[in-house]
């Protein structure tokens, strides 16, 4: 499998420590925040990645980066010409990946506890479809949120005010290359953008989207306070 990770993106709610810089080149703890993202990766062998960022930044992530020989990794680089949302983003990797091959996205900004070794094989061995990974949270109305029906995934409702579970969608997903022929489907949204949620709305809707559960901590360092609990909690972490 191959490995894409996203780190687009204006950086809004971490204003003004984006102003200069993009925020997944943010330190957190001893390290930037992106460095985590590939080591997940590295953690788990994948050896192939593509990181997708905005045109100001892309020179600063090749600088700390490089060919990836820190993580033992072959990373390729790719320009997100403007912001676009997700699933823009993601129909970048479409010659990156092979017909037929299955791949792994991670959003840099989610960081997380759980390794992915284990999910990465079973996802490898599974029938085509797409798999999310969920994790319980205090307030899910910030994030997606799965509707279940039984142990189903029959959709996903974006920042819904009465949420139908606890359980939010996290940033880490897995295709294979037929979700970009999803991909060029999908119309933009009322903000403008190509939404992640309407790809995996898509495979919801016809019984192709499986999910796992995080156990472990997991934080979507997007905002000033959850920035500071992430920086907390990798200043702890002994090896990465």
């Amino acid at each position: 499998m191959k490995g894409v990770i996203l780190a687009g993106g204006s950086g809004t709610r971490l204003k003004p420590m984006t102003r200069f810089l993009n925020k997944h080149l943010l330190p957190v703890g001893p390290y930037p925040m992106i460095h985590y993202a590939i080591s997940k990766m590295a953690e788990a062998g994948i050896s192939d990645i593509l990181l997708v960022t905005g045109k100001h930044s892309g020179g600063l992530f090749m600088d700390y980066i490089g060919s990836g020989r820190e993580w033992n990794v072959r990373m390729s680089f790719k320009v997100q010409e403007e912001p676009g949302g997700i699933a823009q983003a993601l129909a970048l990797a479409e010659d990156f990946v092979n017909p037929g091959e299955k791949f792994v996205v991670l959003l840099g900004d989610n960081l997380f506890e759980d390794s992915l070794t284990a999910e990465f094989a079973r996802f490898r061995e599974q029938p085509k479809q797409a798999r999310v990974f969920l994790k319980e949270v205090e307030d899910p109305r910030r994030y997606g949120v799965p509707v279940m029906d039984r142990s189903r995934i029959v959709r996903i409702e974006e920042k819904p005010e009465l949420p139908k579970s606890s359980y939010c969608v996290t940033g880490i997903y897995m295709y294979d290359a037929g979700v970009f022929d999803i991909i060029r489907t999908i119309q933009p949204s009322a903000r403008g953008e190509m939404e992640i949620t309407e790809v995996n709305n898509w495979y919801a809707a016809r019984g192709m989207l499986s999910y796992g559960i995080l156990s472990g901590w997991w934080i979507d360092a997007g905002t000033h306070l959850s920035f500071r609990e992430a920086a907390q909690r990798m200043a702890g972490e002994a090896t990465l």
